[in-house]
């Protein structure tokens, strides 16, 4: 929603500033100078990628403007979330989740969490985890060392999409260059054109660096960096789940273990200690 409102902003603001001046918008729409730049920018980017990292960046792209929910509310579902589980195993042993982890979609604890399940990359995460610990007697430390491998991996393919992005709008004024000579080039085929004539060929070659900048500046590097602010978010969400499973196999009580992951939760997400006993309490109330 925000980006939404940023992309209409830094429309506004420019078109707006330049009707302010008495500029004539016509010239501005020159769709010869946006194939030359787009076109260009998206060859470079297939000639730069191999497939797979594509596929990657389409699919960042199409979820782009859907918005992960990151709030206090989704931090405190997924303590509970965990606590449910925690406990689970702490009066029922370890295997009693097992039957959960074959279906979560239909598993009484997970499907209560819908905030925490619909995020595909979080609740795998989770779903693994909670499989190697049913499945070997592994020590905290050598799990903690497995979940920091997965979390770093994660988080570097969260991240293609946005470094990608990134080198793309750093060419974008260097292609906006390259159109604009262009236009110069047949500027220069019209020498003998009267000035007027030669002055709109000469504006039009000049829209191709405007668009370059713009493009560069104002929209496709904040939507890098957007995708990059997102892959951190949700690395927040890592590592809370990755601090509570090992402060419990390192034989916490579950109140101990959730009290571990939510000081990896960033400060203004962050819900009391007092809040989350509010929500356990609660939850203990429903059972």
């Amino acid at each position: 929603m925000f980006a939404l409102i940023g992309f209409f902003i830094v429309t506004g603001a420019v078109i707006g500033g330049y009707l302010l001046e008495h500029g004539n918008l016509n010239m501005l729409i020159q769709p010869a100078e946006l194939v030359i730049i787009g076109g260009a920018a998206l060859g470079a980017f297939f000639i730069s990628a191999p497939q797979k990292v594509i596929t990657i960046v389409a699919r960042d792209l199409a979820s782009f403007f859907k918005t992960e929910k990151s709030d206090k509310k989704t931090y405190l579902d997924l303590m509970l979330l965990l606590y449910e589980i925690l406990v689970k195993a702490r009066k029922e042993g370890l295997l009693s989740i097992e039957s959960d982890l074959k279906e979560p979609e239909k598993s009484p604890v997970f499907s209560k969490y819908t905030a925490i399940t619909a995020n595909k990359r979080v609740s795998e995460f989770l779903y693994d985890s909670l499989r190697i610990i049913i499945a070997s007697e592994m020590q905290p430390a050598t799990l903690e060392n497995l979940l920091d491998t997965d979390i770093d991996t994660r988080q570097e393919e969260a991240l293609i999409s946005s470094h990608c992005l990134t080198r793309i709008a750093d060419s974008l004024p260097g292609l906006g260059i390259v159109a604009a000579v262009l236009g110069v080039v047949l500027t220069m085929s019209k020498i003998n054109e009267p000035p007027a004539v030669l002055g709109h060929s000469i504006g039009a070659a000049l829209v191709g660096t405007f668009l370059g900048v713009l493009l560069c500046y104002g929209f496709v590097g904040p939507v890098g960096y957007n995708l990059a602010y997102k892959a951190k978010e949700e690395e927040n969400f890592l590592n809370v789940i990755k601090s509570s499973l090992v402060a419990f196999l390192d034989n916490a009580v579950p109140p101990l273990a959730l009290e571990t992951g939510r000081r990896a939760i960033p400060s203004k997400d962050r819900p009391s200690s007092q809040e989350l006993e509010d929500a356990i309490r609660e939850w203990k109330k429903t059972k």
